[in-house]
């Protein structure tokens, strides 16, 4: 079960707010981590017993650290419930691709197994091992209930796709939240954005992308170098709708209840360097390794060499946290080279205006690396974008194509800015000193969260409807 489902949407969100709102307040925690089960037995039952191990293992090794008495014991601690989650995300995540590699070198295994991998195992365990870590650092206390801490990593709002929520964001807010009228109406609100963007926007960047950049090396070396270049385009903004899309609805369902989640997403497109980027880009995950890998190492507060190395550590792990495929590892390091080069031979030189499109540029060619698992389909897109291929400029398709989805790319540009912030934001001053401008800000804040929820089911239920079709050439 995904956020954009219409059994989602009005069967399990619906039973599940109506009942933790009627529910004694001493029951909505429990109901919370019933629902939250439910939620990701949905998608692999057979997989329950192992996100219920690993909160185990963390509340178990949580408490000892905080009873330890000695360094030595509580580092042992930490260590041995590192050990044991990450192990698990290796054989889970990587395993096979492992096997895979060692085949290839030594032509053994003979036969590779499968294994499928647990819904949310990344997220989770990186949440677990940030709660274990802080205990270690003195900067949460345990919980002492195993069931919290189990509710803790299972919240079906952030489970499956994040963000990763750290223990002291949401520390208080298990027992103690209160939600208001303003948060209820903040977190559907919110909701309804992200949903309207993975449904509409998403999707139908989604679409032409598929159809711009097919499966198969074949498919791939034919097509038209603007034909690549404007699929990464939509790729592009369809990998960040779908992303952020997710971010804002597990914040919305997060706020609705009282929690009040970080946010994940910052405008990363707005971005002036790469560094600029990854302060904007999942920020769950690059504080995550920032603070407990990065910093950890030494940081930036060591010998440059020792600085270099930290960067390499971070960003091989990074690459290779989204995927267990090469293209992922040399998307890593990709970014690892940029951040070197802006730290130690571009040192902000480039010119402003021009830092926008650097950055995105890059970012761009960072996709290419992202989306494609097979070296041969990411070598043919390479070669067709830098007309190495020897396949034609562009084609009636691709010029279709793009007529037809012109607006879609100018919305999407427009999305991805703060440009609906600041209108709103100027607005909502406007409407403190002006009565007309005060209805029109009470009408819009109404009326958006129903048009874009409607819109979203629209187009969930007819998967070929998309909107922007009436304003095609």
């Amino acid at each position: 079960m995904v956020f954009s489902s219409l059994v989602f949407l009005f069967a399990f969100l619906s039973i599940h707010l109506v009942v933790y709102f009627f529910a004694p307040k001493h029951f909505r925690n429990p109901w919370l981590l019933i629902s939250s089960l439910a939620f990701y037995a949905w998608g692999g039952p057979q997989y329950l017993p192992l996100i219920m191990f690993e909160s185990l293992a963390s509340w178990f090794f949580a408490l000892r650290i905080q009873s330890s008495q000695s360094a030595s014991r509580k580092r042992a601690n930490l260590v041995v419930c590192c050990v044991v989650l990450l192990g698990l995300l290796a054989y889970f995540k990587y395993m096979m691709f492992l096997l895979g590699n060692i085949q290839f070198l030594t032509g053994v295994p003979a036969e590779i197994p499968t294994i499928i991998l647990p819904i949310g195992i990344s997220f989770y365990t990186f949440q677990l091992i940030s709660y274990v870590a802080d205990v270690y650092r003195g900067e949460v206390t345990a919980q002492p209930a195993y069931w919290k801490v189990l509710m803790y990593a299972s919240l079906f709002h952030q489970c499956i796709a994040g963000p990763i929520i750290r223990y002291e964001t949401v520390q208080s807010e298990i027992d103690n939240r209160r939600v208001t009228r303003k948060d209820v109406f903040y977190g559907v609100r919110r909701f309804c954005v992200g949903l309207a963007k993975k449904a509409i926007l998403a999707n139908s960047c989604a679409e032409v992308a598929d159809t711009l950049l097919p499966t198969g090396v074949g498919a791939v070396f034919s097509e038209p170098t603007l034909g690549c270049w404007l699929g990464m385009v939509f790729y592009m903004f369809q990998i960040y709708f779908d992303f952020s899309a997710y971010s804002d609805m597990a914040i919305g369902l997060g706020r609705m209840v009282g929690f009040h989640y970080l946010e994940n997403f910052n405008y990363p497109y707005m971005a002036t360097s790469i560094k600029d980027f990854w302060r904007r880009w999942h920020i769950s995950l690059s504080s995550f390794f920032r603070d407990y890998v990065y910093i950890p190492l030494g940081g930036s507060r060591c010998d440059e060499v020792l600085v270099v190395r930290n960067y390499c550590v971070v960003w091989f792990l990074t690459g290779l946290w989204h995927g267990a495929s090469w293209n992922y590892i040399f998307w890593g390091l990709f970014y690892l080279g940029f951040l070197m080069l802006e730290r130690y031979v571009i040192k902000g030189r480039i010119p402003r205006g021009l830092d926008h499109v650097y950055a995105c540029l890059v970012v761009l060619m960072g996709w290419v690396l992202f989306r494609f698992e097979d070296m041969g389909e990411l070598l043919s897109v390479l070669a067709n974008m830098f007309l190495v291929g020897g396949v034609p400029l562009t084609s009636m398709e691709v010029g279709t194509l793009f007529l037809q989805n012109v607006f879609l790319l100018a919305f999407c540009i427009v999305a991805c800015t703060n440009l609906g912030k600041v209108l709103r934001g100027k607005l909502f001053k406007m409407a403190k000193r002006n009565t007309v401008a005060g209805v029109v800000f009470g009408v819009t804040e109404a009326i958006t969260p129903v048009v874009l929820l409607l819109l979203s089911v629209v187009s969930l239920a007819g998967a070929t409807y998309n909107p922007f079709i009436y304003f095609q050439f």
